[in-house]
């Protein structure tokens, strides 16, 4: 276990020293899956191929090829279904050759009950096509045998980020893990300051695993960020009830308990599912609107000389900030970059083109930007300057709840957005109706319900709030 330390970061330096404790293994892990895909797809033809020439003399039979090239879209829909190339697969060999073998003898099984009914099975050779089957079983073991010994190799051995941070709770230690003590980054879970959160967000990023040991009076403080920020998370010992417990993990060795407080809202194969919605998407938006939006940024050049863009930092994923592009609405000398006022009906600081593109919604087209980028989402919670009030109260002092939303990637429209709360937040209720809008879509998200909001959003594009 490595430990880590470091000075206090202010919101300014941030980037530099905490970005990058842990690498991401995301990524790696992704191009494992597709490899592992890829080598099962080779070791099937190849299995199939060899079947047919030890058994008939020739590997090109078509029939024999065939049924392979049959098999493999069964086999790969079940198996990603099961965790065939999941992160578990990685790290156990004997889990990974069960669920391929899993997937493949259901697979084998669909395919001999399609070829019955539809009395194509005499075509192929039994003989053959078995032991086909026999050899594919045999190839995909050796392969996922094969597996933690390249992890080993190059990867050390490790598939996993694992953070502990050591909040004066009781002792633990995990294996492969960093450690980083909570005074030395001034890490408070009571605290609203957004940015400790954001500076405990980039400490969080890229983590798969996050351990809080904590006095018992503060895990409960604890448990609601770590749901906020979107991770995996557990505290050490607690009681389950307040925490909000959703499962309990027992470490023998240090005969130490932990409680699963948070796991996040998507998982692997949903945030995949939701990205590639995004990028298709917003890049298809991109290239759709260009004429559209070369057009809004010339008027706004024209009209006062001043910038196109305007970029205010803003909350997003894990509450780290994120810098958002929108089109300057506002009078140079008059921007808010803090969000402290809203903006009320005939704002004297909005420019004449600022009016037009406020009203239509055509401000938050550079967002598309955003999404590309990552630091944002089609659809999710919109995010909220660092100035924004409700009631003379900031968001957070309304509803600690709040800081829930930023669990998931802003969006550029949302279910609040289409329910019609947008616009000012003169009143405590203008914040509240968002927030429980915010954490229903969060607890029942899917990409079925991200194709509606889009949907709904073409018509709530203007509004009366909108100004």
């Amino acid at each position: 276990m490595n430990k880590l330390s470091g000075p206090l970061v202010d919101s300014g330096s941030s980037d530099t020293n905490l970005r990058g404790i842990a690498p991401s293994l995301e990524k790696r892990r992704l191009r494992a899956y597709v490899l592992l895909m890829l080598f099962d797809a080779a070791l099937i033809n190849l299995a199939f191929a060899s079947a047919g020439l030890l058994y008939e003399g020739y590997w090109w039979r078509a029939q024999n090829m065939l049924a392979a090239q049959t098999l493999l879209p069964v086999y790969f829909t079940i198996a990603l279904y099961n965790q065939t190339y999941g992160g578990r697969a990685l790290d156990d060999w004997m889990f990974a050759s069960r669920q391929a073998l899993t997937a493949l003898v259901i697979s084998a099984a669909l395919l001999n009950f399609v070829a019955f009914y539809t009395k194509s099975n005499a075509e192929f050779s039994r003989v053959s096509v078995t032991l086909g089957f026999i050899f594919s079983a045999i190839m995909v073991v050796a392969m996922r045998r094969l597996v933690p010994l390249v992890i080993a190799r190059y990867w050390g051995g490790r598939t996993s980020n694992r953070l502990i941070i050591d909040d004066g709770g009781p002792s633990f230690a995990l294996d492969n893990s960093l450690r980083i003590d909570a005074a030395e980054y001034e890490l408070d879970p009571t605290s609203h300051d957004p940015f400790m959160l954001d500076r405990l967000g980039k400490l969080l990023q890229n983590q798969d695993k996050v351990v809080v040991s904590t006095p018992q009076e503060r895990r409960e403080a604890w448990a609601f960020l770590l749901k906020s920020t979107g991770v995996y998370g557990e505290v050490v010992s607690g009681p389950a009830h307040s925490l909000g417990a959703i499962g309990v993990h027992r470490y023998e060795v240090q005969d130490r308990t932990t409680l699963v407080v948070s796991t996040g809202p998507l998982g692997f194969r949903s945030r995949i599912s939701k990205r590639l919605f995004d990028i298709v998407l917003a890049g298809g938006a991109l290239v759709i609107l260009s004429p559209l939006l070369l057009f809004i940024a010339a008027r706004i050049k024209l009209e006062d000389g001043g910038p196109v863009l305007f970029v205010q930092r803003r909350l997003g994923r894990g509450n780290q900030f994120f810098n958002m592009l929108k089109y300057r609405s506002m009078k140079v000398e008059q921007n808010d970059a803090n969000g402290d006022r809203s903006t009320a009906r005939d704002d004297d600081r909005v420019t004449k083109i600022g009016a037009f593109i406020r009203r239509t919604s055509i401000d938050e087209l550079p967002q598309i930007i955003n999404v590309l980028r990552g630091d944002m989402a089609i659809v999710g919670p919109r995010p909220h300057a660092l100035g924004s009030q409700a009631g003379n109260k900031y968001f957070w002092e309304v509803d600690a709840q709040y800081w829930r939303r930023h669990c998931l990637k802003p969006g550029l429209t949302g279910l609040a957005q289409v329910r019609g709360h947008r616009g000012a937040t003169a009143q405590e209720k203008d914040l509240t109706d968002r927030l429980q809008s915010d954490l229903e879509y969060i607890s029942g998200w899917s990409l079925r319900r991200d194709i509606e909001i889009v949907w709904r959003t073409i018509f709530v594009l203007r509004h009366d709030n909108a100004f």
